[in-house]
């Protein structure tokens, strides 16, 4: 459990492995996770992730596979190119002026009709063999409202209709993205990445110096895009380290 060799707790965590089971990403492989409910621990939260876990509810996990190390966690900094931070490529400057009539708004995280009515349209387009696709309104409201840490909706519209939501964790050091969703619609305007840039944004006025995107399999383009945001960090052998000095051996 202890990737960094620094994490200790006050009281004893207990830790699950989870049972195997197919891996969503890689085909052919099998997942299997080290888990830990931090219900009574939530101040224990931050510490594991910046050791790599992340949270699903009262959960915290992180991939402990057999024979694969694909996954690897990856964070960006927070702030803009002006202050030297978040490197914005041009594609990115694009994405952001097509955005900018979209508002947002920072909401408790409480699970309303009209955001799973969204939530399921874009599972529907996007993500219809996926392991969420059979989640019923009382497991989403699960997902958005059970959280034992500070945790926040943003909220987009664009002319006041919901654009799109994403969960989002507050850490001591950074924002963690924890699940998003978008109108499918609104594809040509590349939802996901502009929610990225703007938590970016969001995260640099909270003074809060990074942004968590998850887990990085560079073989899985369902997960490498997150490579195009620079410069990211993964961490690797305990130790974030730039993402571009990284041989990664898969």
């Amino acid at each position: 459990m202890n990737n960094r060799n620094d994490i200790s707790f006050t009281d004893p965590l207990v830790m699950r492995v989870t049972r195997p089971s197919p891996c969503s990403y890689l085909h052919g492989r099998v997942e299997q996770r080290l888990a830990a409910d931090i219900t009574s621990q939530p101040k224990s939260h931050d510490q594991l992730a910046k050791a790599g876990f992340r949270r699903v509810e009262n959960w915290v996990y992180r991939p402990i596979c057999a024979n694969c190390n694909a996954c690897k966690p990856l964070r960006i900094p927070s702030g803009n190119v002006n202050q030297g931070q978040l490197q914005i490529s041009q594609s990115q400057r694009r994405i952001i002026k097509k955005n900018a009539h979209i508002s947002r708004d920072l909401l408790d995280n409480y699970g309303t009709d009209e955001h799973y009515e969204l939530f399921q349209t874009y599972l529907n387009s996007r993500h219809s063999d996926g392991q969420m696709a059979d989640m019923d309104k009382s497991s989403y409201a699960a997902m958005i409202n059970c959280s034992p840490i500070d945790t926040v909706l943003i909220e987009y519209r664009d002319q006041g209709a919901l654009y799109s939501v994403i969960l989002v964790d507050i850490q001591d050091d950074g924002l963690s993205l924890v699940y998003s969703f978008f109108d499918p619609k609104k594809q040509h305007l590349s939802p996901g990445s502009f929610m990225i840039l703007d938590c970016a944004a969001v995260a640099h006025h909270m003074g809060l110096p990074y942004v968590y995107l998850g887990y990085y399999i560079a073989t899985s383009h369902k997960m490498n895009y997150k490579s195009k945001f620079k410069p990211a960090e993964i961490l690797s052998n305990g130790h974030w380290t730039p993402l571009a000095e990284i041989n990664e051996d898969i």
